[in-house]
């Protein structure tokens, strides 16, 4: 035996990979498979278990090696945890003096604190080695006394993804851990030079697993308890498999024999959600988009996004910045997404759209922002349904032609102007209309406890979910929709025991309110649903009262 290996998880955000928990990034299984050929004991730990308890750096100090992956190249706003910071990565390196120590991940492409700001790549101290390249196979290469680096190989990862998968149960989080699926690295857009600001073409063209291999380690996953799988890392789901150039058609056939062989390895998995699908792909394939679309619906869970790549709806800024797809095309795409996935199951349509906006590209102007308004509105007045907006500043990167033609900086007040916009003008009705009063939510998990405790769903851009009760962390429970705020939904458990219920709590029923508030508490305990109503009126949760 070799010792005891520890990776820490800094936590990785990028274009085409999450691995925030709940999330775990396929690199943590890589490189748990490599360090276990390699005879270690394979120990796992987070950045949050850390920062909670600093003494844990013993555990650190106590191995033979230390492995951390890290990195943000998207940067986002999280609940289940923190990325690492620059400054914690470099502590790390210093704190910490009994084993080889060695860092990847994307934080070799670079490092910002926040989007608006250009990510220096820098020399991260207190390491002694940066694995550059693919992370499990420059550690490979490194324990084998070559240099730490190398290329992604498929031939040399597919098997220690399936070793590498028992390290799910270490994760704090087990057993919701949401297994990030590699599918595909590399970006076929790039043949053209790739969209401005991204990274994903650094991964050059695209590469995709075959499917034995996916479905050998979700069957490895699945074996270890894993039950929550999202085909996350690829730039677009739709082109898997697919042939040569820069927009190539959907091979639908491909994709349902990927997502059957996942289904067939997890026969009772409880999520199977998908994330990057360009929307050029929908536009200039339609029926082979709306095909795969449709495979894709027969064998995933509801509740799912289509995360589609928009970043403006000004075409000065598409041509400038060579994006995938102009304003009507993207529209188009909404449009097909939703006459496919529209229809609810379980209470939540099956698939939405979901929408980037990236702010501070080149060609950025005031009306910018005029156009990116126009654009939602229209989707809103078409009666159209997108799960989430999402807005952020570019992050540009060494490589990447945004790093040197930018607008970041010059159009500070509109960018707020357009947040506060969809926020007040957007978020709202289009929460409504996804999630109406009486929707029922399958398995939300509490992450936060508090007064008002904070949960989600498992599964791709789940909403957030405001419960007025103060429940323990890691509760599970059915929710059903009460209210609405700005980028969230207010629930309530259920059923809902009308007769226990705390005022804190009753007030946000439908038709009760503040004013009602009182009478409800005054004739408590109700015998029946009459007798209820005769305070407090119909409401659309009335079937889920429990008496």
């Amino acid at each position: 035996m070799s010792g005891t290996a520890v990776i820490l998880d800094g936590y990785v955000d990028e274009p085409a990979c999450l691995g925030v928990p709940p999330y775990l990034s396929p690199y943590i299984r890589t490189v748990a498979g490599a360090l276990l050929s390699h005879g270690y004991t394979v120990r796992y730990l987070t950045i949050d278990q850390l920062r909670k308890d600093p003494l844990r750096t013993a555990e650190l100090n106590a191995a033979e090696l230390l492995i951390m992956i890290a990195g943000v190249t998207v940067p986002g706003k999280y609940l289940g945890g923190t990325p690492a910071t620059l400054t914690e990565i470099q502590q790390v390196g210093h704190m910490v003096r009994g084993p080889k120590k060695l860092v990847g991940g994307p934080i070799g492409f670079g490092y910002s604190g926040e989007g608006g700001e250009k990510a220096i790549r820098q020399v991260i101290s207190g390491f002694d080695a940066l694995l550059t390249g693919e992370p499990a196979v420059a550690l490979d290469n490194y324990l084998h006394g070559n240099e730490p680096s190398g290329t992604l190989d498929y031939g040399r990862t597919d098997p220690w993804s399936v070793t590498g998968s028992s390290i799910i149960v270490q994760h704090p989080d087990y057993p919701f851990v949401m297994c990030e699926l590699e599918t595909a690295r590399g970006c076929s857009h790039g043949i053209s030079g790739g969209c401005s600001f991204c990274t994903e073409p650094f991964y050059g063209m695209p590469k995709y697993r075959d499917i034995p291999a996916v479905r050998d380690e979700v069957a490895a996953l699945y074996s270890h308890g894993a039950r929550h799988f999202r085909v996350g890392r690829q730039p677009d789901i739709l082109a898997y498999g697919a042939g040569p150039g820069e927009y190539p058609a959907p091979e639908p056939e491909k994709i349902e024999r990927l997502f059957s062989a996942i289904r067939t390895a997890a026969p009772q998995l409880k999520t199977l959600h998908i994330d990057n699908t360009n929307p050029a792909t929908i536009a200039r394939h339609e029926d082979a988009a709306r095909e795969a679309l449709r495979a894709i619906i027969r064998h995933h869970t509801p509740g799912d996004v289509a995360a589609f790549g928009m970043e403006t709806a000004d075409p000065a800024v598409v041509a400038a910045n060579n994006l995938k797809a102009l304003p009507d095309e993207v529209f188009r795409a909404i449009e097909v997404v939703n006459e496919e996935g529209g229809k609810r199951r379980d209470n939540v349509p099956e698939l939405l759209p979901g929408l980037n906006f990236v702010c501070g590209l080149a060609g950025e102007t005031e009306e910018t922002y005029a156009h990116n308004e126009q654009f939602l509105d229209r989707v809103l007045k078409a009666g159209l349904s997108v799960r989430r907006v999402n807005i952020r500043q570019v992050m540009p990167f060494e490589g990447t032609r945004a790093y040197t033609d930018n607008t970041l900086g010059r159009h500070e007040r509109r960018f707020r102007q357009f947040k506060e916009y969809v926020r007040n003008r957007i978020d709202l009705p289009m929460l409504q209309r996804v999630f109406p009063v009486g929707s029922v939510l399958r398995d939300v998990r509490v992450e936060v406890s508090g007064e008002l405790s904070f949960g989600r769903q498992p599964g791709s851009y789940p909403i957030l979910v405001g419960i007025p009760l103060c429940l323990p962390e890691r509760t599970v429970t059915d929710a059903v929709v009460v209210d609405w705020g700005m980028r969230s939904v207010t629930a309530l458990p259920v059923p809902v025991r009308i007769n226990t219920l705390p005022a804190s709590a009753i007030r946000w029923l439908p038709g009760i309110g503040k004013k009602k508030v009182a009478a409800v508490i005054a004739k408590r305990p109700f015998a029946d649903l009459a007798a209820y109503r005769k305070v407090a009126g119909n409401s659309p949760v009335d079937n889920l009262l429990k008496f």
